[in-house]
């Protein structure tokens, strides 16, 4: 059987530069969408499912952050990418909290661009992959469904955000063992950065607050190697 080949939304306002690109790209099998600027972008988007995008943070009509938060609020985890030739600290920062994959300055090396689709495509498979087994969980006296979201507990309900989500699922797929922390930051944030371990105990801080609605639940922090969730009567 043919592999479907992974579909990129590419938009750049530079024609040359795009056109390369976007030739570059599909030589390497990926199959690529060019739009102009980030109106079309975003119509492309809204039309069309996408493994990847990359925008171009300098555009007419619509900027590339201002596309990227658009995208976001469509579709929180597919990987998104920024292109600038701005070297400014404060444009690199405000990429990341958009929630960018990654954030590459012009000019770039080609090649390197390609291994980095590459590898945050695959990582993004794989967590899909995952999400296709096991999406309901239930412990102590709460049912978990990853798929919509949902935690329940008696008669209320929380609505998760896509971190929590994946984090829970994980502590779940974990239950009553250790979750590595190194793990979970690479496979939920794509990096073991110091960063990322500050937002992933942030999101630690949340669940249990959730998870408070059941005193015999608690998630454990194991000093420098991760967490555990526990069922007490279940150890």
């Amino acid at each position: 059987m043919e592999q479907v080949k992974s579909k990129i939304l590419l938009v750049e306002d530079d024609t040359n530069f795009g056109k390369v690109l976007k030739n570059y790209l599909e030589l390497n099998d990926f199959v690529v969408e060019l739009a102009r600027d980030g109106i079309l972008g975003l119509a492309a988007f809204k039309r069309e499912k996408f493994d990847l995008c990359i925008c171009d943070v300098m555009m007419p009509n619509l900027d590339g952050f201002s596309l990227g938060e658009e995208i976001r609020n469509i579709d929180p985890d597919v990987p998104l990418f920024f292109l600038t030739a701005k070297n400014m600290k404060e444009d690199i920062l405000h990429g990341y909290k958009l929630g960018a994959d990654d954030y590459i300055l012009k000019p770039f090396d080609s090649e390197v661009l390609l291994h980095k689709i590459m590898a945050i495509i695959k990582r993004s498979t794989e967590q899909q992959a995952e999400q296709n087994g096991t999406i309901e969980f239930d412990f102590g006296k709460f049912h978990f469904n990853s798929k919509l979201r949902e935690l329940k507990v008696n008669d209320t309900m929380f609505n998760l955000s896509p971190k929590e989500n994946d984090l829970l699922r994980m502590l779940c797929e974990y239950k009553n063992d250790l979750l590595p922390r190194e793990l979970a930051l690479k496979r939920i944030w794509g990096s073991d950065t110091y960063f990322n371990g500050r937002s992933m105990d942030v999101y630690i801080a949340k669940l249990r607050k959730y998870l408070r609605e059941d005193d015999g639940v608690e998630i454990v922090n194991i000093h420098g190697n991760g967490f555990r969730l526990v069922e007490k009567d279940k150890v």
